[in-house]
């Protein structure tokens, strides 16, 4: 097996506050294959973002060590920084610059030789479906299409390891849909790591592992299969009248370890050995309460419910 595209222990990241001291990043190791899409997600203020400042090095580490495409994060941050592309989550572009003039300063800003850039120009306009929009303002873009540009100036000086931070947020599902299959071909086609924040889980279920994160440390990871496994069997699906109080009364029952809603429908997190009972009990405390159930039965974990159990825990 190769060497880890990101390999890194113990790394800490801390900020003075008006109250004292938040550790953003707290003894955070993390281990990445070439080739992987790295799925990172957590809720707001899980330190997500200060992760990826300090692997491009926009932050200081206050503590902790490691190795990113083969460079020592403490000594050789500069070669680091030529061998990632950083996609943060705002608008970093040059809005009064066209598409093509932003291809062009972040090609020359990597030292990529004319000759070379404007051929890889090309491509990249090519690869992200922006051929035709080579001569519009950034700013006049879509907000899909900056998404896109910003990964074309990500992958611009041909990177090894491609960082992400919630690159569709605020788009369109459809928008986000493309933008995805643009992350699978960087990695088949310009043979990127990628490591990726997103506040989906469809997406995340699209990587090839997936890190929880939350307090500045990583939770839990694995694939999908080896998070949801623990799982399996042991959630419910409830749909019925009065969804409040039949939640309430889900609340109440002994072998029921948490209730979520999602939409209409409520999933119960059920202790192993107790799930039986419930599907014969509740059926009974409802109609004692005058709630018709419609439906009532094991389904699939989802990312959202090891999430929820991962916070509670």
């Amino acid at each position: 097996m190769s060497d880890p595209i990101i390999a890194v222990q113990q790394l800490e990241r801390r900020f003075a506050t008006g109250s004292g001291e938040v550790t953003a990043v707290d003894h955070l190791d993390l281990v990445i294959q070439p080739g992987e899409i790295y799925g990172l997600v957590g809720p707001d203020g899980a330190g997500k973002t200060t992760l990826f400042r300090l692997l491009v090095g926009a932050l200081r580490l206050d503590g902790g060590s490691g190795q990113i495409v083969g460079c020592d994060l403490a000594q050789e941050m500069e070669k680091i920084r030529r061998q990632i592309g950083y996609l943060p989550q705002r608008f970093s572009l040059y809005g009064d610059l066209t598409v093509g003039e932003n291809l062009r300063f972040f090609a020359e800003v990597n030292n990529i030789s004319a000759a070379d850039w404007q051929q890889r120009k090309v491509a990249m306009l090519k690869f992200v479906g922006l051929g035709e929009f080579e001569g519009r303002l950034a700013r006049n873009l879509s907000g899909g299409m900056k998404q896109k540009l910003g990964l074309a100036t990500a992958l611009i000086h041909r990177p090894r390891l491609l960082l992400l931070d919630e690159p569709t947020g605020g788009v369109d599902p459809v928008t986000r849909q493309d933008f995805w299959q643009l992350i699978g071909r960087a990695v088949t086609q310009e043979g990127v790591t990628v490591v990726v924040s997103t506040p989906y889980m469809d997406e995340a279920s699209r990587c090839t592992r997936i890190g929880f994160m939350n307090a500045g440390r990583i939770l839990a990871e694995g694939t999908v299969k080896e998070l949801t496994s623990p799982l399996n069997g042991r959630i419910l699906e409830l749909v019925g009248s009065n969804p409040r109080q039949l939640r309430q009364l889900c609340e109440q029952d002994p072998d029921v370890e948490a209730v979520q809603a999602f939409g209409s429908k409520l999933h119960l997190r059920v202790r192993r050995d107790g799930v039986t009972a419930v599907q014969q009990r509740l059926p009974q405390t409802a109609a004692s309460a005058s709630i018709t159930l419609t439906r009532l039965q094991p389904i699939a974990p989802t990312l959202e419910d090891v999430f929820i159990e991962l916070l509670e825990e």
